[in-house]
């Protein structure tokens, strides 16, 4: 049973049952409190609305939990790229509805800023036009997006792609709700130990300054070691000549300045990224709660506004704990990426590999690399990555003997990238063609059309990795609740999972990680032999996970 929900200016709601069609199939209802409205049909399995993270956390402030839910705007996005080939396009109600009436389409409200917190400076999203109402164009673009969905390439697929991106909406205002356990002074204590001690008026803590005053002793000048340009100058007056302050560029160099300035470059992002100023803005009350925004790149990895949750440095990992009483359990997918394209491509023989033990990477230097698991790791990963250079080469050549299926199925969304077609992943969401997009010179292919072919060859394996991970979510979401659990998701990253609890729950959490991945994987790709197994650990301190 589907019900659509639209709140009213005054904090009610506006709501009715739907069809299979997603047409009412019932009176539209008023009812004073939206929150109340929700919680009183504990009946409906899926709620329909505008938008998830506009709705769910006030839901949530109230106390009230939805189990399923349709994200009519995420949605849009998702079936626009798969339509029209089109990235980034406005996907708010008032376009849709807009795009269903062939009027002007309005551009979305611009994203608040990075360095803002979420509860501030709200955008309002961009108003229907006069004369209709926010319930009515809800109605009308749901059902136009469950026909669009019917003609979609592969229909099932996507309405699975729909459901567990709406899915990992929730998760994400949950998260952000919960917050990651943080302890503040554990982290001010990392800073003064590894930076020295805060500067007042924002100068330098003292570690940088005496780094940065070795560096200029080593050039026999001043110079700023957070100024690339002054880097690049400096060296050049001692006749050395650089392309750019990198790390692995300035490695290579034979000089007294290059271990002072690559400590400073280390404590230099440290302090601008995870210093004093960002612990002060974002951690309070012993919890860092970042905004998520589920499908921010374009192969639906998750990104984030602001604050850095997934860019967090390993020594800081320190400060992430868990409550007295209670346990992190920090699960790593293995070897996610190499098992999704041994499901997609069906290959016989890498599927069969992908089923067997916990490390894959072992198991196909076992058949194919004489026993070296670092070869068998730079084929596959070149094989996804498109790396041709070195012994990535030799390695691909006996990759492509071994398993045909798989390689061909990489180089051929590689050479759909290059001619400037659309590529997919599994289960539909679309990479479309760069802008102004040349696929052929003179001389075959250009430099912006290859580059594009070994986007789309990543992205075939990155984006379905991408949606098997966003069922993982869902069906653990789904799993810790009906079991009357206390644990919170707090945390997700590409390929790993954190789960706050209390001690004695840590074993269940645990297995419900284990048995979410393997259903993430039959509802994604369906039977095959393929395991996706976790790493997991029980632990007090995230940075003792690894």
């Amino acid at each position: 049973m589907r019900w659509a929900v639209a709140e009213t200016e005054t904090g009610g709601a506006r709501l009715c049952p739907l069809d299979g069609e997603g047409r009412p199939a019932g009176p539209v209802l008023h009812e004073p409190v939206l929150a109340a409205a929700i919680a009183a049909r504990p009946q409906v399995q899926r709620w329909v609305w505008r938008s998830t993270a506009e709705i769910s956390r006030r839901l949530l402030a109230a106390g009230v939990r939805v189990e399923r839910c349709y994200d009519v705007e995420a949605a849009e996005a998702l079936l626009i790229g798969h339509e029209h080939g089109q990235a980034g396009q406005p996907r708010s109600l008032a376009a849709a509805w807009a795009r269903l009436h062939d009027l002007p389409v309005p551009a979305d409200a611009p994203v608040r800023a990075a360095d803002t917190q979420p509860s501030l400076f709200e955008s309002a999203p961009p108003p229907l036009p006069s004369g209709a109402d926010e319930f009515t164009a809800l109605l009308a673009v749901y059902a136009d997006q469950v026909a669009r969905t019917a003609k979609t390439e592969h229909p099932e697929r996507m309405r699975l792609l729909l459901a567990a991106e709406s899915a990992g909406m929730l998760v994400a205002a949950e998260m952000a709700r919960a917050g990651i356990p943080w302890r503040a002074d554990v982290h001010r204590d990392l800073l003064e130990n590894l930076l020295g001690e805060r500067m007042s008026g924002g100068g330098e803590p003292q570690r940088m300054a005496e780094l940065a005053a070795e560096v200029s002793r080593a050039f026999g000048v001043r110079v700023r070691p957070d100024l690339p340009n002054d880097i690049i100058k400096a060296f050049g007056r001692a006749g050395i000549l650089l392309s750019s302050t990198r790390k692995w560029e300035l490695q290579e160099i034979d000089h007294p300045a290059v271990e002072p300035l690559l400590a400073y470059k280390t404590l230099y992002r440290l302090y601008t990224a995870h210093g004093w100023s960002w612990l002060e803005q974002w951690v309070h009350e012993g919890r860092f709660r970042p905004e998520y925004l589920p499908g921010g790149t374009v192969s639906g990895r998750w990104t984030t506004n602001g604050g850095g949750a997934l860019q967090i440095p390993k020594v800081i990992r320190q400060a992430i704990r868990a409550d007295p009483g209670w346990r992190l359990v920090v699960a790593d997918a293995a070897q996610m990426e190499p098992r999704v394209l041994a499901a997609i491509s069906r290959d016989p023989g890498l599927m069969d590999v992908a089923g067997r033990g916990e490390d894959m990477y072992a198991d196909l230097a076992a058949r194919a690399f004489a026993g070296d698991r670092a070869q068998a790791k730079i084929a596959m990963l070149g094989a996804i990555y498109g790396q041709t250079s070195g012994d990535a080469r030799s390695h691909m050549a006996e990759l492509r003997r071994r398993y045909p299926a798989a390689v061909a199925y990489v180089d051929e969304a590689a050479a759909a990238g290059e001619q400037g077609r659309l590529v997919r992943t599994w289960l539909g969401r679309t990479c479309p063609p760069a802008p102004e997009h040349a696929s052929e010179g003179s001389d075959g292919p250009t430099a912006a059309a290859r580059a594009r072919g070994r986007f789309t060859r990543n992205f075939v394996v990155q984006g379905s990795a991408a949606e098997w991970a966003l069922l993982v979510l869902a069906g653990l979401r789904t799993s810790l609740s009906r079991a009357g659990l206390r644990a919170e998701l707090v945390f997700f990253q590409h390929d790993e999972v954190i789960v706050h609890c209390p001690a004695e729950e840590a074993d269940t959490v645990a297995a419900a990680i284990t048995t979410a991945g393997d259903a993430a994987g039959r509802a994604a790709f369906g039977a095959t032999p393929v395991r996706f197994p976790f790493t997991t650990a029980i632990v007090d301190c995230y940075g003792d996970a690894k």
